[in-house]
């Protein structure tokens, strides 16, 4: 099984970006852990600040990988295109987020990517990447 984790926007800044929401992990040294805790399973990881680069990789990715883990940071409040784009791709997506959107400013509670994701998961910190990932494998198992 082969999965993507694609992190959006300011997202690079983990560990040193307002802690008390994010808390002080890079995600570098998070990925690391989850890979190990997964070694079966090949997962790979992208980031960008860019829209059209994470759209340009969820069309490179999204016929091909298993799933994918997004967290497309501010651009789930605002990005059509990146909407669009999941909707075109083949391989299902969740929506991933640290912080509990629905617990957060008015405008954070309106999600247009997660009508199109498989599912949406926010709110446990880093592990919501971990809950995403074991969702899209037993996703992926009942498949075949």
């Amino acid at each position: 099984m082969k999965f993507i984790i694609i992190n959006g926007p300011n997202l690079n800044l983990l560990g040193k970006r307002e802690t008390t929401i994010y808390g002080d992990t890079d995600f570098k040294d998070y990925f690391t852990k989850l890979k190990a805790q997964f070694p079966s399973i090949t997962i790979d990881y992208y980031q960008s600040n860019i829209e059209g680069e994470l759209i340009d990789k969820l069309q490179k990715v999204g016929f091909t990988y298993d799933g994918i883990i997004l967290n497309a940071g501010g651009y789930t409040h605002t990005s059509v295109a990146i909407a669009d784009t999941i909707k075109a791709i083949s391989s299902p997506c969740v929506e991933t987020h640290i912080s509990n959107i629905d617990a957060r400013e008015d405008f954070r509670r309106t999600s247009i990517i997660g009508p199109v994701c498989l599912g949406s998961i926010s709110g446990f910190g880093l592990f919501s990447y971990q809950m995403a990932l074991e969702a899209l494998i037993n996703y992926t198992k009942q498949l075949k």
